[in-house]
């Protein structure tokens, strides 16, 4: 694996250095996707994987070029990331032994702090926005197939390399659900596998307002990430490709957003009223397409609320929540990247990941205002549907691995739309997304 890991690296490595910025982020993007974030290289206490590697020199290219640092404005969003990184590493620093603390924030700064700076540098143009997802659309197409194959097949050929996972004892076993086998490609779990093509599905789906062969080739893209999806067998991944679709749907009828916004809401108020038992409860078991644990999920989110008291200051630092005698198990298996959040990092954990999610709807609200052409448009609408599926799968899901950095990757994106964002009414970039 020493040997596989480093080739790997070095080769990609030496493309980010030579190609274009918008094709080197898309390297970086093929081997996050590609290639198992669980094989990694030992260094003592340190697991150092090719995708680290890569965004590394990746970024220091970026760094060390004047024409690409010259093209880079710092944008609003830019600043919310890095104050939400910071309480993460700051908490976990005050509540964990110090050499614990190096090890693992230092690996969490090169998935989330990397990935997001990298993308920010490479993306400075529309032209390169689309370049980029082209990439991506095409890199994920194979890997839609081979999904496919997993799930009707069985054969799953990266699930042997999980016997070389450092912190997983054996070969991860996959159960089969609803007559396929769940497939899990070179992600970790089937449901990062599917999150990954539901969260790209509406970028993809945007490039129909491209020219040439990409006009029909965005819809073919678009289907094949679809099946993509489906193919893990999971809820999450389920739902949240019916919440992308759904966001999708709405492009052309702008104005049912608000009376849905208010239908849900007073839907939610009426079952609370109504129902023996909490609202969001009721949305689980019905938002569940093909079975799961969602009652693990509802139950979580109760534990949560009756035990604010002992994570609402500094979250439980190293130590369990203790929640897993109520949920059916031993230990307590956070499926919700929000309690996640208030278990590691309390209520400022919290509220620090919802501020940035705010500022990246409020800033492709406003894009979507002010764009004066269909492509500008339809990637802020695309943008903000891959935002909304990722909020609302982070109610029964919480990212690792490669979903992590991929997460950050499309902050990154969003970002970036400040380099782009349409001139109108004489107002200038400063005022509109950047300062």
């Amino acid at each position: 694996m020493l040997g596989i890991t480093l080739t790997i690296a070095i080769v990609a490595s030496v493309l980010v250095v030579i190609l274009r910025p918008h094709y080197a982020v898309a390297v970086y993007f093929t081997v996050l996707c590609w290639y198992p974030n669980y094989l990694v290289v030992n260094i003592g206490n340190m697991d150092i994987s090719a995708v680290r590697i890569v965004v590394s020199v990746l970024l220091l290219r970026c760094l060390c070029s004047k024409q690409i640092k010259s093209a880079f404005v710092w944008s609003r969003l830019d600043t919310l990331v890095i104050l939400s990184i910071a309480v993460y590493v700051v908490i976990f620093f005050v509540t964990r032994p110090l050499s614990i603390a190096l090890e693992n924030r230092s690996g969490f700064l090169l998935d989330t702090w990397f990935a997001y700076m990298a993308v920010r540098f490479c993306i400075t143009t529309r032209e390169g926005f689309s370049t980029v997802v082209k990439c991506v659309g095409i890199l994920l197409a194979p890997l839609a197939i081979l999904g496919v194959v997993e799930a009707v097949s069985g054969w799953q050929p990266y699930l042997p390399l999980t016997q070389y996972c450092p912190w997983r004892q054996g070969i991860l076993t996959i159960e089969p659900r609803t007559g396929f086998n769940r497939a899990v490609g070179p992600f970790g779990h089937p449901i990062m596998f599917g999150a990954c093509f539901a969260m790209f599905l509406p970028l993809i789906y945007s490039l129909r307002h491209q020219k040439n062969a990409w006009h029909s080739l965005a819809y073919i893209l678009s289907g094949v990430a679809l099946l993509g999806g489906l193919s893990s067998m999971s809820s999450g991944p389920w739902a949240m490709v019916i919440m992308a679709v759904l966001c999708l749907a709405l492009e052309k009828r702008k104005h049912w957003v608000k009376p849905l916004l208010i239908f849900f809401v007073i839907s939610c108020i009426g079952t609370g009223i109504i129902s023996n038992r909490p609202f969001y409860h009721v949305i689980l078991s019905r938002l569940n397409p093909i079975g799961g644990s969602w009652w693990h999920r509802a139950r979580l989110i109760d534990l949560a609320i009756e035990n604010i008291g002992e994570w609402w200051l500094a979250g439980y630092g190293e130590q369990d929540p203790g929640w897993g005698q109520f949920l059916g198990s031993d230990t307590t298996d956070l499926t919700n990247q929000y309690i996640l959040h208030a278990v590691q990092y309390g209520t400022l954990g919290v509220v620090a990941l919802c501020v940035v999610l705010a500022s990246v709807f409020s800033n492709l609200n406003r894009l979507h205002n002010v764009a004066q052409h269909p492509q500008t448009e339809s990637l802020a609408w695309a943008l903000g549907s891959s935002i909304f599926a990722v909020t609302v799968v982070f109610m029964s899901v919480s990212f690792f691995g490669q979903m992590l950095s991929l997460f950050y990757c499309l902050l990154g994106m969003v970002g970036s739309t400040c380099n782009f964002a349409p001139m109108e009414q004489g107002r200038s970039r400063s005022s509109f997304l950047c300062k």
